[in-house]
């Protein structure tokens, strides 16, 4: 079975076919009644291509978990935390916000959590994959500015990470646009404002 490292070095481009192809059968069918048959059909590949590069479903849904995480944590540290720290960590929230807030991004994350239950190994390679790197980026990046005076970088770390994530999924998965409406450029300002002040 083909493995994806988090670079996607050794990802060709038709394992990327296969993955782009199981995605919309996954999104519409869920875990359980994906079948690996439509997937080949289609990402327009033979089920004996299909199986060459995934053993299995469990196997190509992982690997569809590492290519998606790898591609929206690559956008969203694709600079780097350069500069004068108001503008980093504003520019960082934004890009949070847009990488993240995608319709095929959310509605894979959605059956994820969906998936936790009965396969708590693929919601945990998803984390290990986005939210691990992440907060152990921003933590060393809010180490390296003492001026700062964080006290506990990985506590500041999740509190800014999770905060977003929080008002992307009850925005855009909760429709929480019509409950309670917050728009990500005010709180954006005001996270930057409790770890700048």
């Amino acid at each position: 079975m083909m493995t994806l490292d988090s670079s996607l070095t050794r990802l060709n481009k038709k394992a990327e076919q296969i993955l782009q192809g199981a995605l919309p059968e996954f999104l519409e069918h869920g875990y359980a009644a994906t079948r690996m048959d439509q997937v080949a059909k289609t990402a327009g590949v033979s089920k004996q291509t299909l199986y060459s590069y995934f053993d299995d479903k469990e196997g190509l849904f992982t690997a569809l978990i590492e290519y998606f995480a790898c591609q929206k944590f690559r956008l969203v540290w694709s600079k780097p935390l350069t500069g004068e720290p108001r503008q980093v960590l504003t520019q960082l929230g934004q890009r949070i916000i847009t990488e993240i807030n995608d319709p095929d991004y959310l509605c894979f994350v959605r059956l994820i959590i969906a998936e936790s239950g009965k396969h708590p190994e693929l919601s945990q390679l998803f984390l290990e994959n986005v939210a691990q790197p992440t907060i152990a980026i921003f933590k060393g990046y809010l180490q390296d500015h003492p001026e700062l005076k964080i006290q506990d970088p990985e506590v500041v770390a999740h509190i800014f990470v999770g905060t977003l994530i929080h008002n992307i999924l009850t925005q855009n998965m909760l429709s929480g646009q019509k409950i309670i409406p917050m728009q990500p450029e005010r709180l954006i300002d005001h996270l930057v404002d409790l770890i700048i002040n």
